[in-house]
């Protein structure tokens, strides 16, 4: 009996042996065709010589300084690399250990900002339903996936949401995607009045939604009139990137593809492509000189933030991705896996939508598609996916509860940038197997 919590206490568990480039393998010699890179995190694939190596090199020097005490160079030369590739408001780099520490860090840096500002009456943060901002006691209060925080609500601190933005669910017939953007988006004008128009710190967003929803990517126009309403009320606008960004979509960040600046960006996941874990708040002038003219410091802290040897594993991500241009392989590869996903899947009769951007793609699951009607919550179609993709030797991220948090059904395919059409040609099939298996006795 393993000593370990896991996450899924009564579920047994393959043990991993090693890995190699676009796959995983167990200690019984399976192997698995990681079409998920565990959740959208292994961008290189895995064992990648050039990043052990750098890993190696930095060890050998030195694995660890407190940050209150020294920096590092790989921890500088990979916060001018993160600049150089941002959108040109940002500034700063704060580099934290994951995904939750990076939303935790940008709210906190937020709501110092507006008392430095001398706006200290705001206090709000708006989200949106059907959002995932990361697993402390903060970011988990104001994400909008209900099932995790279901169990937590009585601790966490109150917070506000509005309407995702989410066509496939939400856009009536009648509306064209002009009109579906400014109805959704204005929503948030809407609880921003309601709150008080000087009492918001922050909206917070993914520009294209993760694990709650299934790669749900926005209508045109939506940032665009989000942005608006932001600066008119002096609310700052929260990009969390922890999946999506990071090359993901093709773009180094998402948001760029909507020609929109962010006051905050949050990164993880592919920043440190597995290798180390690493996340980072990306921060925008104006704050950073706020708060350099005012107390000085950000009143926040983590025992391994900028860690030396973490920082060496993400800059030599960065580079690799960079020098082999591994972005231009990830439009390519998203253009051939989408053409493939339609063209075995389009008139599956449970298979409602396939929706994403470059190589961050959902599809989402439908006992009925006319009426778009899900499966039963009861019915565990994403246990029953996962178990047979494994079986197939496919690793996909399934989740259920894609429409309020206890509805519907969807998987997230992240495959790494490194993959090729083979690849491709073999997750499509391996994905026939699994849907045929897994909708046994469910239809």
């Amino acid at each position: 009996m393993s000593q370990i919590l896991h996450r899924g206490a009564q579920a047994p568990k393959a043990t991993i042996n090693h890995g190699e480039g676009p796959y995983l393998y167990d200690t019984k010699g399976k192997s698995y065709l990681d079409a998920c890179c565990g959740a959208a995190v292994s961008c290189l694939g895995h064992n990648h010589p050039v990043i052990t190596q750098a890993i190696k090199a930095q060890l050998d020097k030195v694995a660890y300084a407190h940050t209150s005490f020294f920096t590092s160079e790989t921890s500088e030369n990979l916060a001018d690399r993160l600049i150089d590739m941002a959108p040109s408001n940002m500034s700063q780099v704060y580099m934290v250990s994951g995904g939750s520490e990076a939303n935790e860090a940008a709210l906190k840096l937020a709501r110092q900002y507006v008392v430095e500002i001398g706006q200290p009456q705001r206090k709000h943060f708006i989200a949106r339903r059907q959002s995932y901002h990361g697993n402390t006691t903060m970011t988990l209060a104001i994400g909008g996936n209900e099932m995790r925080k279901e169990m937590f609500k009585p601790i966490l601190p109150d917070s506000h949401h509005v309407a995702p933005c989410f066509a496939y669910r939400e856009q009536a017939q009648d509306e064209t995607e002009e009109q579906y953007s400014l109805r959704t988006a204005n929503e948030l004008e809407r609880k921003i009045l309601e709150l008080g128009e000087d009492k918001v710190i922050a909206f917070i967003v993914e520009p294209i939604v993760g694990a709650t929803a299934g790669a749900v990517p926005p209508t045109a126009g939506y940032f665009k009139r989000i942005r608006e309403i932001c600066d008119h009320y002096g609310v700052l606008l929260i990009l969390d990137e922890i999946m999506c960004g990071m090359g993901r979509t093709g773009t180094h960040f998402a948001i760029e593809q909507e020609q929109v600046q962010a006051d905050i960006i949050t990164i993880a996941k592919g920043l440190g492509g597995g290798y180390q874990p690493i996340g980072a708040t990306l921060i925008s002038k104006g704050i950073s000189e706020a708060i350099k003219v005012g107390t000085g410091f950000f009143q926040h802290g983590h025992t391994y933030i900028c860690h030396p040897t973490v920082s060496a594993a993400a800059l030599a991500v960065q580079n690799e991705i960079s020098e082999q241009r591994w972005l231009d392989n990830v439009s390519a590869q998203s253009n051939y896996l989408q053409t493939s996903l339609h063209a075995a899947f389009d008139t599956h009769p449970h298979i409602g939508d396939i929706r994403g951007r470059g190589l961050f793609l959902g599809i989402e699951f439908v006992k009925d598609k006319t009426t778009k009607q899900p499966f039963s919550p009861d019915s565990k179609l994403h246990f029953k996916l996962k178990q047979c993709a494994m079986e197939a030797g496919l690793l996909i991220y399934p989740m259920p509860g894609t429409i309020d948090g206890r509805h519907g059904h969807h998987i997230l395919l992240a495959p790494p940038f490194i993959i090729n059409e083979a690849h491709c040609d073999e997750i499509v099939a391996k994905l026939q197997v699994t849907f045929t298996h897994a909708l046994e006795g469910l239809v």
